[in-house]
């Protein structure tokens, strides 16, 4: 095979005899160099978007927030694990008429970080105008049993699985929205799967509780949630706790110990219980379904057994182990980055 500077000799060579046999004064010609290959193109540096940031309601004094690092957690957890990019530093608010809410599309509020749920006409008007032009609002512990309600703090470490807003709530929201209230989210609802489908891997749990835990404590990763709709949306969320869930120390430690509270039966155990002396109250908490439980407790918010609506009886028994709260910490911040995933994308 030629390489390229042989054929070019043999080219010229050829054209020389042929002027020579037809008596032709020919020179030779310089053939042209092939034009040089131009560099391919470097990829493009793109650059990272501005971080989004989001609003959080503090009423009062910010210092004395609930889990003060449970939201930043959150955020940088989000992300780390997908392509949103928010600024882990949320912008604070006193009052939902601030001006700069109009500047961003996600605000959270933990139910208790605000002592008064009584809304200024300013405020009614703008978070009208807000949810209209499609603002999203999360309230942390906005679902809290009736018997935890004596104290907002309570519901900041209880995550009973009530299906009502608080009635603080709902007054709220009713004096802008008179035809509308919260709903349950059914357990169907994409925002349990807009980035994490399912519950984490459950067999780090103890048998005695594993059982209750994925099939009825936290059923498909789903949970207790109500929600408003404004022009068809989901635009304002309500659960109980989950702050408690987030937050981290600077060596990526949580910050707080979680343990599990499940419902067991025995044998013999409704006849017992249905004449049992209990020393604290009883209180209805409402089902996903509408249908009621009645709790009896036997010290202060903390349910001792209840009478299920199918005429069962069951008692409350509580578990603490590292497992346990490790478990607890993963799904709490699950459902968080499913939350905000399905706010920014919907």
């Amino acid at each position: 095979m030629k390489t390229p500077h042989n054929i070019r000799h043999w080219l010229i060579s050829g054209c020389i005899m042929l002027a020579a046999a037809l008596n032709v004064s020919a020179q030779p010609t310089t053939l042209a160099e092939p034009e040089s290959t131009p560099p391919a193109p470097q990829p493009t540096e793109l650059t990272p978007p501005d971080p989004v940031q989001v609003i959080q309601l503090i009423q009062g004094d910010t210092l004395r927030r609930n889990y003060p690092g449970g939201l930043t957690s959150l955020l940088e957890e989000i992300n780390d694990k997908t392509t949103l990019t928010l600024d882990p530093d949320p912008l604070v608010i006193q009052t939902f008429d601030d001006p700069r809410i109009f500047e961003h599309p996600f605000i959270y509020v933990n139910y208790a970080d605000r002592a008064d749920w009584t809304l200024s006409e300013s405020e009614k008007e703008a978070i009208n105008a807000y949810l209209d032009r499609g603002g999203f609002i999360y309230i942390d512990a906005g679902i809290t049993p009736s018997f935890l309600r004596d104290s907002t703090q309570y519901g900041q470490f209880h995550s009973f699985a009530e299906w009502s807003v608080t009635p603080e709530l709902q007054e709220a929201f009713s004096s802008i929205y008179p035809d509308k209230a919260f709903l349950p989210l059914p357990r169907s609802h994409p925002l349990f799967r807009a980035f994490y489908s399912g519950l984490p891997d459950a067999t780090i749990l103890p048998d005695t509780v594993r059982d209750f835990v994925v099939n009825e404590k936290w059923p498909q990763g789903t949970y207790a949630a109500m929600g408003l709709t404004v022009n068809g949306r989901l635009a304002v969320l309500a659960m109980p706790i989950l702050a408690m869930g987030w937050g981290k120390n600077d060596f990526g430690q949580w910050t707080t110990f979680i343990g599990f509270r499940i419902r067991e039966g025995a044998e013999g155990i409704d006849e017992r219980l249905a004449d049992a002396a209990y020393t604290g109250t009883s209180f209805e908490v409402t089902r996903e379904d509408g249908r009621k439980d009645q709790i009896f407790t036997q010290e202060e918010a903390m349910p001792a057994w209840v009478s299920e609506p199918d005429g069962s009886w069951r008692l409350f028994r509580y578990y603490y182990t590292q497992e346990i709260s490790d478990y607890a910490h993963g799904f709490y911040t699950q459902l968080g980055v499913n939350i905000f995933v399905y706010a920014y994308t919907q």
